[in-house]
Parts: C-alpha cells; structure tokens; sequence
C-alpha cells in the first residue's frame, strides 16, 4: 500500500509540473493590421518564447489594436494589466514626451543611417527611449522597423513644402512630428491610430503620415489620394514586456524571451524592407498618385524638418540633441 500511494504522488508531481495549466498565459497587442511585418514577427516571436521554455510561457497575439491602441497599451503595460505589447512608441508621448525623440525630422535619411543610428543599442536613442520605458514600468527587449513615414491626403499632390499648406494632417501624439508639419504651415491634429480610417473618410482630417506598409495593410489608402515620400521621420518601435510580468520570470526564461524579441525584430526589419516597393506599388494599384520629391524639394522639406530641432532641446534636453547630432556625423562620414 505504501509502495501505491508513493507511486500515486510521484505520478502526480510528474503531472502537475508539465501539466499546461501551469503555463504562465500571457497576452500581447499591437495596432498592425494582420500580414504585416510587424505583427508577422510578433507570431514569430510568440511562437519562439512557447517553444523555447517549453509552453511554460504562452503568448496569444491580438493584431489590429484588438486590445487598444498604442496609448492604451502603454498604459496596460505599466499598470501590468497587459503583459507584452509591439508598441509605436512614438504614440506614447502623453505618457512621457522623451518617447519620440527619434521622431526628430530628418535624422537619417537612408537605411545604412537608420541602422548605425537607431539600431546601436549603445547609442542616444535606444538608451534614452529603454530608461524612459523602465521609469514607466516597461522593460524594452527589442526595436522594430516601422517605416520611413510619408505624406497622404486627398486634396492636391504635395510636391513641395509649400503644398503642405493649410492640409489639416492627423498626426500621432509627438512634438517632433508635430513641429514638420507646423513649420511647413500645416494644420496637426492628434488622433489615436484605431479612429484615423474613419476620419480621413468623413473628412475630419484631409491626410495622414505613416509609411507604405501601414497605409497600405490599414486600408488608409482607400480614403486617400495622394502620398508624397517625404521620408519626414523613420519610425521604429519596441517589443516591450510589462516589468510586473517581468519581474515574475526566471533568469533562463528572461533569456529566452529577449533572445526570442531580438530575433523576431531582425526578421521584421528584413520583412518591412523586402516588402516596401510591393506595398507601394498595391497603393498605387489602389489608385493613388505616389509622388517622389525632387532633390531640391527633399532638400527642403529637410530644411523646414529641422527648423523645429532648437525649439524642442526643451522637451528632449540639449545634451542628448547634441550628442545625437555626433551620432549623425559619424553615421555620414561628415
């Protein structure tokens, strides 16, 4: 009888540790519409995280803002009520205006730039965007390619600065984003992400600034005319974890998941980037004029981008500006 009831408990313990009800469950959102990049290489990055601690972590993906918006998950993040997000981080600077400071115009201007200046972790804007994060409760495990943004509307082509004019322009919550477009005599208006498709077709808004691949998995472009590649701002986002969630998990496990965020990124970036020209080439499909700017209006529109750089030393310190303009020099050889 004892031999039975030994046996009996072993057999339970055996259970109950590879039991699945013992799975940490946890949720992740974004605003990417399915078949993007992006939400693409968050299924990548679930998938890796459950086969990597053996189901012991199990990450269900809500695509398409299911769960919110960039703002409402940022704030889920850090009450730890949501425990991992892709976030637009850019979008969340109602929560702490330092998380658009690569929204600064015209910081890089292709994507050899891009990758010595954004994806350094070493550099200003990947530790200025991981301490901002973690004063806020999240914990930063990769950066993601977004896109170099471009301009819709439907209106008139925006060829020149000048044709920005007067275009009243839905913008995400960044300063930086807002003083192009304001320099350049614009009207900003700051909307969430999951509201823009139905304002741009009721006409509350004449245009919008993303890039290729979220104009066209959006459907933005059916509500638009018009997209003018200003490549204004390259934006990036973060694969973030709640700290709370964090906090709960074992030194392998933390490895694994950061391993696992840092792979998805990289496969992300290289789908954004192969993809690009096929997504323009759908918009225009759709019916949209894509205008390219000649060198002397991209000169500029760059011109006009960096009127606002001076100005807004006051919300991202001029000590990071200044160390983030060595960071540009050294990116172009200058």
């Amino acid at each position: 009888m004892k031999k039975l009831v030994l046996a009996a408990l072993a057999a339970a313990s055996i259970i109950a540790v590879s039991s699945p009800a013992l799975a940490q469950k946890a949720r992740l959102g974004h605003v990417f519409a399915q078949g993007n990049a992006a939400d693409e290489a968050s299924q990548i990055f679930a998938r890796l995280v459950k086969e990597r601690t053996n189901g012991e972590i199990d990450i269900t993906v809500f695509p398409n803002s299911q769960i919110g918006g960039d703002e409402a998950l940022g704030r889920d993040l850090s009450r730890g009520s949501v425990e991992f997000a892709f976030l637009n981080i850019g979008s969340l600077t109602g929560l702490d205006p330092l998380l658009d400071i690569h929204y600064l115009p015209y910081i890089a201007t292709n994507t050899q730039e891009v990758d010595k200046i954004f994806y350094n972790p070493k550099g200003i804007l990947q530790r200025t965007l991981g301490e901002t994060l973690a004063k806020h409760n999240m914990v930063a495990l990769a950066y993601f390619e977004l896109d170099f943004r471009a301009v819709t509307n439907s209106k008139h082509p925006v060829r020149t600065v000048e044709d920005l004019k007067d275009l009243k322009v839905r913008v995400p919550g960044s300063a930086s984003i807002r003083s192009f477009f304001e320099a350049a005599g614009s009207q900003a208006v700051t909307m969430p992400m999951p509201n823009l498709f139905v304002a741009l077709q009721q006409g509350t808004v004449d245009g919008q600034d993303n890039g290729a691949s979220i104009v066209f998995n959006s459907r933005l472009f059916e509500a638009q005319k018009y997209m003018t590649l200003t490549n204004h701002v390259y934006a990036m986002g973060a694969i973030t974890v709640s700290k709370r969630f964090w906090d709960r998990l074992s030194e392998e496990q933390r490895k694994i998941v950061k391993q696992s965020a840092e792979e998805a990124a990289q496969e992300g970036i290289a789908r954004n980037r192969a993809a690009n020209a096929a997504f323009l080439e759908k918009i225009k499909v759709g019916g949209v004029e894509v205008v390219t700017p000649t060198p002397e209006a991209m000169a500029e529109f760059a011109r006009i981008g960096q009127v606002g750089w001076q100005k807004l030393e006051a919300v991202y310190g001029a000590e990071r500006i200044a160390e983030l303009k060595k960071e540009i020099a050294a990116a172009r050889g200058e």
